[in-house]
């Protein structure tokens, strides 16, 4: 029997094999309490605490990929463009369930919560007729003697699917982040606010529990006899039981507790320290969002607004985290795709669709346009064309 070893953040999909050894002594089991639990790095934890169950982290990412994803591709043979070339084509529809948008949003979707993305080409002879993403919980890295990877073992269900690194055909695409610790998979950007996402969903989860408990702590009940002594355990069994069913809740808030028999209620309120959790989850929700690369205007978050306005906030947006994603992705498919067609493809995004490089690209036009130096060829020229 043998032990898979870990990923660096937790995932189980290993690369490596050792040989399992069992303790012949005792065992022992240390506990410890008051300590702080944090997600785990995995795809799937991520994908869970972060983008299934916080807002910020589910806006940002769908911010990145839909805005990356909405940008359309332009193809060029050398140096000429191919407007009609059947890599646009599949692009625009890379599979019978996925639309080009659809494909593209999935892709980086897969690179902000894991930094992996594979893409499988489904070939018909020579032909390249789809392309479908693998999720990269799925996948393993087989690694050779040398420690390069040799293979790429894919797991659904019951069966295993192995896609060699060298192959005659189009083999398997892996895009990854850079990752400063491992040589063959990238660093997920949610891994990096992981304190922060914690910190976010425990406030949130603080909250709800406040507001479940009337939306204020719950005080204390005092019983001061003039006789001294306790209550019995029936008698404290009796009260408690009538505070639960009869003034906590949200739809009992305010109700007055009616005492008896040398019973006080102490009141209790939220100091201002206390209360430093609206600011801390503010402060978390920015980190996720800084992460990401979204600027936290853009999500409305409070303060730290160094932008002057939301317009320009979205040309930084633009320019500082989907056109770096663009410009990644282009240079994979490019060289991967270059291969299959024996040619010298280059795709680029076409910024002259994108909405928000608008006032840039205006400006730019304004500046060739009065430039009566230039040719109508150079200007040309200069605005990309």
């Amino acid at each position: 029997m043998r032990l898979r070893s870990l990923l660096p953040w937790g995932s189980t999909a290993g690369r490596s094999t050792v040989p399992e050894t069992k303790a012949t002594g005792g065992f022992m089991s240390l506990t410890a309490e008051g300590r702080a639990s944090w997600t785990g790095r995995s795809y799937a934890a991520l994908s869970r605490e972060g983008f299934m169950k916080n807002p910020v982290a589910h806006r940002s990412v769908r911010l990145v990929a839909e805005a990356a994803a909405s940008v359309p591709w332009l193809l060029y043979e050398g140096d000429r463009e191919r407007p009609d070339h059947a890599i646009l084509s599949l692009l625009a529809q890379p599979n019978g369930r996925m639309g080009g948008p659809d494909f593209f949003e999935a892709l980086y979707g897969h690179l902000l919560l894991s930094g992996n993305a594979y893409v499988e080409p489904l070939l018909v002879g020579a032909n390249l007729r789809e392309l479908h993403l693998l999720r990269p919980d799925r996948i393993g890295i087989v690694e050779g003697m040398d420690g390069w990877p040799e293979a790429y073992d894919y797991r659904a269900g019951g069966s295993v699917r192995r896609f060699p690194v060298e192959t005659e055909g189009l083999g398997l695409l892996h895009l990854k982040l850079f990752h400063p610790l491992d040589d063959h998979l990238g660093f997920p950007p949610l891994a990096a606010a992981q304190v922060a996402l914690d910190l976010s969903n425990a406030a949130a989860t603080w909250n709800k529990a406040l507001l479940d408990n009337s939306a204020r702590p719950s005080g204390a009940l005092v019983y001061q006899p003039k006789e001294g002594g306790n209550l019995s355990p029936d008698q404290y069994e009796r009260l408690k039981q009538e505070l639960d069913e009869g003034y906590s809740g949200p739809m009992r808030a305010g109700r007055p507790l009616l005492l008896e028999g040398g019973l006080d209620w102490k009141s209790m309120g939220l100091s201002p320290k206390d209360m430093d959790f609206v600011e801390a989850r503010n402060g978390a929700a920015r980190d996720i969002a800084l992460a990401f690369g979204v600027p936290p205007m853009l999500l409305g978050i409070p303060g730290d607004n160094t932008y002057a306005n939301y317009q320009e906030a979205n040309r930084a947006f633009y320019r500082l985290t989907v056109l770096p994603m663009l410009t990644r992705t282009a240079a994979s498919l490019s060289a991967w795709l270059s291969g299959h067609y024996e040619d010298r493809l280059r795709l680029e995004p076409d910024l002259d669709k994108v909405a928000g490089l608008a006032a840039e690209r205006d400006q730019l036009w304004t500046r060739v346009g009065s430039a009566a130096f230039l040719t109508d060829e150079e200007k040309r020229q200069a605005v990309g064309y």
